[in-house]
């Protein structure tokens, strides 16, 4: 079903609350790319990513009616899609990465403005030498990475998000920069930085959208 982009979240909500089930595909095409990059930034798979997306969309409608508009809904979707993660990590009987010595002395991770993290992370030609070097960084660094720089939330966000202070933020930032700077170096070729391209975005639509449809 094609539906207008035009849709603020708020009406969207209201609309699916009131019964438009079909709405809900606005959700799915407008968040996809951000919970791919969370659950691949778990270091699950492309198929397992894609399971874990589409339990946190189903666990989403379901408690659409308890979401509380004080907070930012991307930020709601994420956590879900985090607690989906983690379980499924705690049932893989997956072990706590342990937590190194931080400091915020590290160089930054590009030579130009640090305010251009987030352009150059999603340009096409860094995108696969990033992807590879995440995996290789403890988890913390990763998700705090991942959250500000690739999912775009502000440090406040993402210290709500991981439970941690606004200052623990900016640290780690710092430093998974610093792990990461070594490896953006060395080259420049690659795929988009865990693109969800629109053949797997279709997919997840129509996925979640039969199992919504049965509820």
């Amino acid at each position: 079903m094609n539906l207008p982009e035009q849709f603020s979240e708020t009406e969207i909500i209201e609309r699916i609350l009131n019964g438009e089930k079909s709405f809900y595909e606005l959700i799915v095409r407008r968040y996809n790319s951000y919970l791919y990059k969370v659950g691949r930034s778990y270091n699950y798979n492309h198929e397992d990513t894609q399971d874990l997306m589409q339990d946190t969309y189903i666990d989403a409608y379901k408690g659409l009616a308890q979401f509380e508009e004080r907070s930012n809904f991307k930020t709601w979707l994420i956590r879900i899609m985090m607690n989906n993660c983690y379980r499924k990590r705690e049932k893989s009987s997956f072990k706590n990465e342990i937590m190194k010595d931080i400091n915020d002395q590290s160089k930054p991770l590009f030579s130009g403005s640090d305010k251009d993290t987030h352009k150059i992370v999603h340009n096409r030609e860094l995108g696969n030498v990033i992807e590879k070097a995440l995996q290789n960084i403890p988890f913390d660094y990763r998700m705090v990475f991942s959250l500000r720089e690739m999912n775009g939330l502000n440090v406040a966000e993402t210290a709500e998000l991981l439970d941690i202070s606004e200052s623990n933020v900016k640290v780690r930032l710092n430093r998974a920069k610093g792990m990461l700077r070594t490896e953006i170096e060395k080259s420049y070729t690659g795929e988009e930085l865990y693109e969800f391209n629109l053949i797997y975005c279709n997919a997840m639509v129509d996925s979640v959208m039969r199992e919504i449809n049965k509820l």
